[in-house]
């Protein structure tokens, strides 16, 4: 596909980054950031390439259109829209997924 797609976090993925990178960084600031950035890069790599992650196996996420990137022990959930790319969560792998959609 021609052109770029726009990244877009929603405030529920947003809200799941800062926990994530206040988690990280009250035991390691540099780790933290670190992380944010690959999670940056990861994601990004969605603009020329929205199709890079996964369709879910949890049939409710398939069902709704989700795509899953991972990075390290992380998902990110995300939704590939015209020209957007709307990512929906950032969580750790370990969580249950039916309390969070």
């Amino acid at each position: 596909m021609p052109g770029n797609y726009t990244i877009r976090y929603l405030p529920d993925a947003q809200a799941d980054l800062l926990s994530i990178y206040d988690w990280i960084a009250h035991d390691n600031p540099r780790r933290a950031c670190a992380f944010v950035g690959n999670l940056d890069k990861r994601v990004g790599a969605l603009e020329t390439m929205p199709h890079l992650g996964r369709i879910p196996r949890y049939p409710k996420l398939k069902e709704l259109g989700y795509r899953v990137l991972i990075l390290d022990s992380y998902l990110i959930f995300y939704i590939v829209g015209a020209r957007t790319i709307e990512v929906r969560r950032v969580i750790h792998a370990s969580r249950h997924l039916d309390d969070l959609f």
